[in-house]
């Protein structure tokens, strides 16, 4: 039987994010900006509800393309507020629009968002070690420098514990847990990374 982080349900949806897609590495700028809107949007909630809007989500965020995002006026938001079929919750939706904007303008500053995120870690995944899920934190310092710069390049939505969520589900964090068998494989491509220098 395989072992997996606790957290995972027994929602084949969420077996496969936890399988292929939490804590792997993004390096694409549309992915990062999909997980800064849908982190946004999960404040004070559980990131398996969102899991299940995401399909819905991207239909509604014209797949999650930043320019188009940003110009969103309000008759868009407008027409979000009355979709059932994503968090319609003002704040949350001005939020992405203007996050849009910001990330918009680091995307100009940096070259890339990609390049600008990963320089919090230096370029290389953070590794840890946690044995239980009650170990591990639900933000650090280092997540707490994030959320300040973030808020300082003006965005919203940004506070410690959702940039943590953030990096974690981008895999700057790698914090499967070390019974769960992403734990092994995700391990050993980062250090393989490390070696031949990305």
């Amino acid at each position: 039987m395989i072992s997996r982080c606790a957290y995972v349900t027994s929602d084949p949806l969420y077996i496969k994010y936890h399988d292929t897609e939490w804590g792997v590495p993004v390096y694409d700028d549309r992915t990062f900006f999909e997980f800064l809107i849908l982190e946004g949007a999960q404040a004070g909630l559980s990131f398996y509800t969102i899991l299940k809007k995401r399909d819905h989500f991207r239909s509604a965020f014209d797949s999650f393309n930043p320019q188009k995002v940003a110009i969103y006026d309000e008759d868009r938001l407008a027409i979000l507020m009355q979709d059932k079929g994503i968090i319609r919750n003002r704040l949350k939706l001005q939020s992405a629009i203007n996050n849009a904007k910001a990330y918009l303008a680091i995307q100009a500053t940096y070259g890339s968002f990609s390049s600008f995120i990963w320089g919090f870690v230096d370029g290389q995944p953070v590794i840890n070690e946690w044995k239980t899920k009650e170990e591990v934190p639900v933000n650090t310092p280092l997540s707490d420098r994030m959320s300040k710069e973030l808020k300082l390049k003006g965005f919203t939505f940004v506070g410690s514990t959702i940039c943590y969520s953030f990096m974690q589900a981008t895999g700057m964090i790698m914090d499967h847990t070390t019974d769960c068998f992403r734990y092994a494989e995700l391990s050993a491509q980062h250090h393989k990374l490390a070696h031949d220098g990305r």
